[in-house]
């Protein structure tokens, strides 16, 4: 590590998606300067966080909503309200014009491959830099882990298994069966898109929950704070996603014209050509499609995140970011902020709390 180019600060923002920019403006808002006082690092090529690796077919229209950073609406960046536009395209432009704008630098792009304390300092770690700081604001989302659940014989399957995230379009499925693997708002997406082309079979570990009216503040901030309960006992989270239930949409009322949702309980094990029930009924399948959501992305963070028997992490403060037994570290994104609306209120708290607790003062309340 002597060879690495050191660089010390007050307080390491890792991850420049909603949250982590959203913290760096209100640290800024509160006259800490980039360099000295703070760092963002990402480790994607530019700018967009996770959106930027989103599927071409993933539209503003498909998307819940895109919430606005503080101080610059989404709306302005858009040269029309064309609702057709690839979020994977316009979210990424918002988020670099938002950087420009309020003179936000990312270290980028940037791994930080381990986190560790040594005399009351953060060491950083990445293959190129060795950084330190005081205090840790952790917002890489959950993008970078996807979870794939264990299945007897998935070893011997001959077919393909693929995760959400490696979703480009419907049309790689032509020719195949595809068995989609969950009741999220992307596995329906998926399962929708796909089955245009080709035969499907859907599988659920649950009964799928279907919702009328629209998803609004009310229901986003009534899902994320069932979320956010669980972490303040030091539970795993669940995927805020999972306590909303799936809008009765026309696409998904299209859908079931189509008999596509005719939906199927999980299979117990996986075989060389598909998948097998315990009542002994198989399915053949070409291509397994896990829509079975992501965890935290805290590998780095394992050195210095203190976990509970459960296999969570006991969380306080206002909005649950703070670690409760290590309030230097963090976490927007994990738990109730893992989502859009949730990492907006995690931001700014992330920031006033994180600074109260190094001691570093402020040029007034957020």
């Amino acid at each position: 590590m002597a060879d690495k180019i050191r660089y010390k600060t007050k307080i390491a923002i890792i991850g420049a998606g909603q949250a982590g920019l959203s913290a760096a403006y209100h640290l800024k808002k509160q006259g800490l300067s980039i360099g000295p006082d703070f760092i963002v690092l990402d480790s994607a090529p530019s700018a967009g966080g996770a959106w930027q690796f989103r599927w071409p077919s993933l539209t503003l229209s498909t998307v819940n909503r895109i919430h606005d950073l503080p101080g610059m609406s989404f709306e302005e960046t858009l040269d029309t309200g064309n609702k057709t536009v690839q979020a994977s395209k316009a979210v990424p432009h918002y988020y670099e014009l938002y950087e420009q704008k309020f003179g936000i630098r990312v270290y980028r792009p940037l791994k930080v491959e381990s986190v560790y304390l040594h005399k009351e300092r953060f060491y950083i770690d990445s293959s190129e830099r060795l950084f330190s700081a005081l205090g840790i604001i952790n917002a890489t989302g959950t993008w970078e882990n996807p979870y794939i659940p264990e299945y007897p014989g998935a070893n011997l399957f001959i077919g393909e298994q693929l995760h959400t995230r490696d979703f480009k379009t419907a049309d790689y499925f032509k020719n195949k069966h595809v068995i989609v693997v969950g009741a999220g708002i992307s596995a329906i997406q998926l399962l929708d898109q796909i089955s245009k082309v080709t035969t499907t079979t859907w599988v659920t570990r649950r009964p799928p929950e279907f919702r009328e009216g629209p998803f609004d503040d009310v229901a986003g901030h009534k899902a994320v704070a069932m979320v956010e309960e669980r972490v303040r006992n030091g539970l795993p989270p669940l995927s805020v996603v999972s306590v909303t239930g799936l809008p009765l949409s026309p696409e998904i009322i299209d859908m079931k014209n189509r008999g596509v949702l005719e939906r199927f309980p999980m299979f117990s094990e996986i075989t060389r050509n598909g998948v097998k029930w315990d009542d002994g009924r198989e399915e053949k399948a070409d291509v397994i499609l896990w829509n079975t959501g992501f965890r935290g992305a805290l590998q780095h963070l394992e050195p210095v995140l203190p976990r509970e028997e459960s296999g969570g992490i006991m969380m306080a403060g206002r909005f649950a970011t703070m670690v409760a037994k290590e309030p230097r570290v963090h976490l927007p994104g994990y738990g109730p902020s893992a989502s859009t609306i949730g990492a907006n209120r995690a931001g700014p708290a992330a920031a006033r709390e994180l600074m109260a607790t190094l001691g570093l003062a402020g040029n007034r309340e957020l």
